[in-house]
C-alpha cells in the first residue's frame, strides 16, 4: 500500500473494524477525566509513610509505571521501581507502596507477584477494571482504583500512568502535576488536529513517518524523559503494526550500539532510526543526538528526529507518546492489518493455560 492511501476513508473502515482510531481521538479528553477520577479517589492517610514505590505490571499496564518513574526521577526522594514478572522483590516491606496494575485484573505474572505482596506488611493499591485482582484486593481490604474503559490495555495508558503520578503528588513525594496535566491536554489536542486521519499525507508528519517505516526495521532512540517513550513506540509498533521494532537509550547506546552500525552491510538500507528528542534534555545529551546522527549518516542508516511539544516534562512525554501511537496505527494500515487484535499473545496465553 502506498502512503497516500492513508487519505482514503475506506482504508480505515476496512482495516480498523474495532475502532482503535477512536481511542487515539479520545486520548486528550481521557487524560483529563482520569486525572479528576484520581483526585476524587480516597487514599489511606498512612500511605505517605514509605521509602519506595513498587509497581507490578506487564505490557500496557506496566508502561504507565515506567513513564511515571521517569517523570518523578528528577524530584522524588525515593525509588520508583517497575517489576515485570512473577517474582516479588525481596526488599518489599512495610515501607513499600505496592501498586498492582492490570487492565484485565487477570494478568498471570502480576497476580502471582501481588498475591505474594499480600503476605507482606507492604501498603498496597490495585489499579484495574476488575477480574481476580479487584476481587482479591477487595476481599483483603486493599484500595482499588477501578475503572470501566473498554479498550486494548495499550490504549488505556492514562489509567496506568496518571493515577500513579497523581498519587505520588498527593502523598507529597513529588510536586502537584495538575497544571502540567492541563497544559498536556491542550498540547495533545493541538497535536492531534495536525496528525489525525483527516490531515492529508502530504501535510501529516505521522503518516509520512509511517510511510518511511513501512517495510523497514524501526529502531527507536530516547533519553531521559523520552527513554521510556522509546519503549512505548517499540511496543506499539509490535502490537498495533504487527511488526518488528527495537529501542535503545542514550547515553548507553553511545557506548555500544553505535559500533554495530557497520555490519552486516546489507542491513543499513533496511533500518530507520527514530530519535525521540526533548528540549528539556541536557546539552550534553543533545550533543550526543547530533553526533549519533552523523555516525548514522556515515554508515548509510536512515534516521529521523521527532521532538516533544509543550513546556512541562509531562507534555513533552505525552506528545511523543501520542505521535508514536498514530505512527504505529498508520503503519498497521500500510501493512493492511487490523491494529487491535494480538492473536500471538492470545495463543501464548492459551498454551500457558493448557500447560
Amino acid at each position: 500500500m502506498a502512503g497516500h492511501e492513508l487519505d482514503d476513508p475506506q482504508v480505515f473502515k476496512r482495516y480498523d473494524p474495532e475502532g482503535m482510531l477512536s481511542h487515539l481521538h479520545h486520548l486528550p479528553q481521557l487524560c483529563r477525566q482520569v486525572w479528576q477520577m484520581t483526585l476524587d479517589f480516597e487514599l489511606p492517610p498512612d500511605y505517605g509513610d514509605i521509602d519506595k514505590v513498587l509497581v507490578l505490571g506487564m505490557g500496557g499496564s506496566a508502561i504507565g509505571g515506567d513513564l511515571a518513574a521517569s517523570l518523578a526521577r528528577a524530584e522524588a526522594r525515593l525509588p520508583i521501581i517497575v517489576s515485570r514478572g512473577y517474582e516479588l522483590p525481596a526488599f518489599t516491606d512495610a515501607k513499600t507502596l505496592v501498586i498492582a496494575s492490570s487492565y484485565s485484573g487477570n494478568t498471570e505474572e502480576t497476580m502471582t507477584s501481588f498475591e505474594r505482596a499480600l503476605k507482606t506488611e507492604a501498603k498496597k493499591l490495585a489499579i484495574t477494571t476488575g477480574g481476580k485482582l479487584k476481587a482479591i484486593a477487595q476481599e483483603k481490604g486493599v484500595p482499588v482504583f477501578s475503572f470501566d474503559y473498554q479498550a486494548p490495555p495499550r490504549a488505556a495508558l492514562p489509567f496506568s500512568l496518571l493515577p500513579i503520578l497523581c498519587f505520588l503528588g498527593r502523598l507529597g513525594l513529588i510536586s502537584d502535576k495538575s497544571a502540567a496535566l492541563a497544559e498536556t491536554v491542550s498540547v495533545l489536542e493541538g497535536l492531534s488536529s495536525r496528525i489525525d486521519e483527516t490531515v492529508a499525507y502530504s501535510e501529516n508528519p505521522a503518516k509520512k513517518l509511517a510511510g518511511r517505516l513501512h517495510n523497514r526495521l524501526p529502531v527507536v532512540y530516547g533519553a531521559g524523559i523520552t527513554a521510556e517513550v522509546a519503549r512505548r513506540w517499540k511496543t506499539q509498533i509490535n502490537e498495533n503494526s504487527k511488526a518488528w521494532a527495537f529501542h535503545e537509550v542514550f547515553p548507553e547506546l553511545n557506548h555500544n550500539a553505535v559500533v554495530g552500525y557497520q555490519l552486516p552491510e546489507k542491513l543499513a538500507a533496511s533500518i530507520v532510526v527514530v530519535m525521540l528528542r526533548s528540549a528539556l534534555l541536557t546539552e550534553r545529551i543533545q550533543l550526543r543526538y547530533r553526533v549519533t546522527a552523523k555516525l548514522l549518516e556515515r554508515t548509510g542508516v536512515g534516521y529521523q528526529t521527532v521532538d516533544g511539544e509543550g513546556e512541562s516534562p509531562l507534555s513533552q512525554m505525552m506528545s511523543l507518546v501520542l505521535f508514536g501511537d498514530y505512527v504505529s496505527y498508520y503503519l498497521a494500515l500500510l501493512y493492511q492489518t487490523d491494529p487491535s487484535p494480538v492473536t500471538a499473545i492470545d495463543f501464548l496465553k492459551q498454551q500457558l493455560a493448557e500447560g
